[in-house]
């Protein structure tokens, strides 16, 4: 079942879009200006548990990093900079999505380079800055240095290889040098899919340990939740094997349960990543009517959006049982509640693209479903960009309004804390020190929207 279960989730996440044409990359701006100044902004800054702002404030940019923050008062700016102005709106650092993924490029499987370029501006035109990318393909660490060296526009990338599952893996001494090669190719971290008998993921694990490799992802069902726990995965995304760990997929946890569940993961430092509004789509608990009305599924392929409401009728990825969908749902919603109330560290992903999961666009779906079970918003939002910063740490310096960070930030109308939903139209995205305001990102979107109506009628 593990091994199908993989097959269904590449088939569902590589839907053919063969019928578009590919589109020039966006280029970046030919002049760009010294340095760019943000004036008179209210800045949110984020702690686990409570967020706070400083208002009126000024934001240096030079390159890709936050030269200074201060009082707009006393800041002065350098000559030749750019101005943004920031007055009566707030400034918030640019979101993670620690669990998504990067189409392949044209030549790998039927997609063209028009919907690889679309889904990294998707990510970037709704401030999502940085993206964990959670299943690897060649083309990708060249696509990772070509949005570094400003090539093309898109998030900063953290990319895991190829996957290790049951399809890949044969024995513990293919494991092992998978996870040399991978170190050796210049990958970021490991993926685990499910299919790994116990010997394989020991051998993976003991391997990446020695190679400084950090691996997360799955709990395959031969390794279960404790074991994955010892062998120092550092994040469980989707909470996957969980509720299989006290036999409660199909009844309702006991608040003992759920209890052990806490305590096992505070004492492991493990950091989950639920992805709580895509698992409830996959496990059938979602709104079907609501998931079909989403102004979003426009960004996407006529062939995609085809693959995602033949799902809600004709479910293939064996998880799929609307008996037990609510039960389900609702233990996972009362695991999340109780593991960021105990301080399991949580990372906020949303597993784009996937099920009416459009890259970027997902983050409100995903924040609302943790609103849902009880998450305050500066908790959700701190999944988002400090945790995510701190998980990255010994890379770069991110998720933050700060001198020496790299400059990504969202600049919001409204404060997010108290209307998280400003956040689906922003005012303008920094990414990496580039600038996008309003009227760019929506030109942008219009010609994907366009684009895909035109392939859907082409094809009608």
């Amino acid at each position: 079942m593990q091994r199908y279960i993989i097959r269904a989730f590449t088939l569902l996440l590589l839907a053919g879009v063969s019928a578009c044409q590919p589109q020039a990359e966006l280029a970046p701006q030919a002049v760009k200006p010294s340095g760019y100044a943000v004036h008179g902004v209210n800045v949110v800054e984020l702690t686990r548990t409570d967020g706070s702002v400083r208002n009126n404030q000024t934001i240096l940019v030079e390159g890709d990093r936050i030269t200074a923050v201060g009082d707009t008062a006393s800041l002065s700016v350098p000559e030749n900079y750019q101005h943004i102005d920031g007055t009566g709106k707030y400034l918030l650092a640019g979101l993670a999505e620690m669990h998504g993924h990067v189409p392949p490029a044209s030549g790998f499987g039927q997609y063209p380079d028009r919907y690889l370029d679309d889904v990294l501006f998707m990510y970037v035109a709704n401030g999502v800055t940085t993206v964990r990318g959670m299943l690897g393909y060649p083309h990708q660490l060249q696509l990772k240095q070509d949005i570094a060296d400003g090539k093309r526009i898109g998030p900063t990338l953290y990319l895991a290889g190829p996957s290790f599952n049951g399809n890949s893996i044969e024995s513990p001494k293919q494991a092992t040098q998978r996870v040399i090669d991978q170190r050796d190719e210049g990958w970021d971290l490991l993926k685990v899919h499910p299919g790994l008998t116990l010997a394989e993921y020991q051998a993976m694990a003991k391997t990446a340990r020695d190679a400084n490799m950090e691996f997360g992802g799955h709990v395959p069902t031969d390794v279960g939740l404790e074991e994955a726990l010892k062998a120092g995965q550092r994040t469980i995304d989707h909470l996957d094997g969980y509720l299989e760990a006290i036999d409660a997929t199909n009844r309702a946890a006991s608040k003992y349960e759920i209890d052990y569940l806490v305590a096992l993961s505070l004492r492991h430092n493990v950091a989950v990543v639920p992805t709580q509004a895509l698992w409830a789509t996959i496990i059938g608990a979602a709104d079907k009517e609501a998931l079909k009305t989403y102004p979003e599924i426009k960004y996407v392929p006529q062939q995609v959006r085809d693959g995602w409401f033949s799902y809600l009728t004709e479910p293939t990825l064996g998880y799929f049982n609307q008996d037990n969908a609510m039960v389900q749902q609702q233990n996972r919603q009362r695991l999340i509640k109780a593991l960021y109330d105990g301080g399991v560290p949580m990372i906020f992903g949303t597993d784009a693209p996937q099920l009416f999961s459009v890259p970027g666009f997902s983050a409100m779906h995903e924040i609302r479903m943790l609103r849902d079970a009880g998450i305050p918003t500066a908790g959700i939002l701190h999944s988002a960009t400090v945790a995510a910063g701190e998980y990255f740490a010994s890379k770069d310096k991110f998720g933050a309004i700060a001198e020496g960070q790299r400059a990504d930030f969202i600049l919001l109308n409204e404060n997010p804390l108290i209307t998280p939903d400003t956040l689906a139209k922003n005012a303008g995205v920094m990414v990496a020190g580039q600038w996008l305001d309003r009227a760019t990102i929506d030109a942008r979107l219009a010609d994907i929207a366009k684009a895909y109506t035109a392939s859907a009628d082409t094809e009608q």
